[in-house]
């Protein structure tokens, strides 16, 4: 599997764009700068078949629209999370000068569920705390954990619907219970891995 990172936006967040060797992807939340996405995606002939959003904050849904539009593929996003889909004070979308939507969904997501497309296989694992309907998408060894956990941090609980005890149980119970090796790739920032967050990350306490 190939897995292509592309930080958008003034926050850089990261877009992830994943695809088999017969060019069957998964885009994993289009923040913004919808044309360096799209234009990725048609250089290398990938058919995205989703585009899963790991929460509804706007840095994560602002391409959306414009890329669901030009792929086809469905929106993905934990059913918790939908209505930050169009309402700018959830989604935040005034904090960056504008009144955004991030579309309608395909599908809503539940803890448990699998997105497929070709080979790849991702589980949903539901990890609030961030917003009460982020999640995480688990393949294999590794994890895109959306704004739960980054290198030497873990995502804000201040924000609408965010909850520091889920955050707390997210982290403990679905995330730092996976193998060492595990590699994390976060909505900001560089990858880590579990093993490295457990050992250097100052706000993790087991």
């Amino acid at each position: 599997m190939d897995i292509k990172i592309i930080p958008c936006g003034i926050l850089k967040t990261n877009c992830y764009i994943l695809s088999d060797e017969k060019a069957q992807g998964i885009m994993i939340d289009p923040g913004a700068d919808s044309d360096a996405i799209l234009g990725y995606v048609q250089e290398m002939g990938i058919r995205v078949k989703y585009i899963v959003n790991t929460h509804g904050h706007w840095d994560h849904i602002g391409a959306n629209i414009p890329v669901a539009e030009a792929t086809g593929a469905p929106i993905l996003i934990h059913a918790f999370d939908k209505d930050f889909l169009e309402d700018e004070k959830l989604n935040l979308s005034g904090a960056f000068g504008v009144v955004g939507r991030g579309g309608t969904p395909g599908e809503l997501l539940t803890d448990g569920d699998m997105v497929a497309a070709g080979s790849i296989h991702l589980q949903v694992l539901h990890t609030p705390g961030h917003t009460q309907g982020s999640i995480s998408l688990l393949g294999e060894g590794m994890i895109f954990a959306g704004d739960a956990l980054f290198r030497g941090s873990i995502g804000r609980t201040d924000l609408p619907t965010g909850n520091m005890e889920a955050m707390n149980q997210s982290l403990l119970e679905k995330l730092l219970v996976l193998p060492d090796d595990t590699v994390v790739y976060p909505g900001h920032g560089k990858p880590t891995t579990i093993g490295a967050e457990k050992e250097n990350n100052p706000y993790i306490r087991l």
